[in-house]
């Protein structure tokens, strides 16, 4: 049967707001990685390995998995923890 992971992504290093944050993925789990003994990349013959779908809630991509009969894992994001900041509190102390 086929195994997915149902996540939230983070946002990149590279990005300082929190663009592509808003949307759950769907995405397979990989069934025997092998290494490619030429280049030595990771390769597998399995083609769902290369499937991301994108759902707008939570919901909605748990209730595709179940119609489509897949064993999904559900990764909650974090809560992040907000420290508000002040400038003039760099003078105080």
């Amino acid at each position: 049967m086929k195994k997915a992971k149902i996540y939230k992504p983070n946002k990149t290093a590279m990005q300082s707001g929190f663009g592509k944050t808003n949307k759950w993925i769907l995405e397979f789990d990989t069934k025997d990685p092998t290494k490619n003994p030429l280049m030595g990349w990771e390769s597998s013959s399995d083609t769902y390995s290369e499937l991301k779908m994108e759902f707008s809630t939570k919901d909605l991509a748990i209730n595709y998995a179940k119609k489509k009969k897949i064993d999904f894992e559900l990764i909650e994001p974090k809560k992040r923890k907000v420290v508000k900041k002040s400038y003039a509190d760099n003078f105080l102390n």
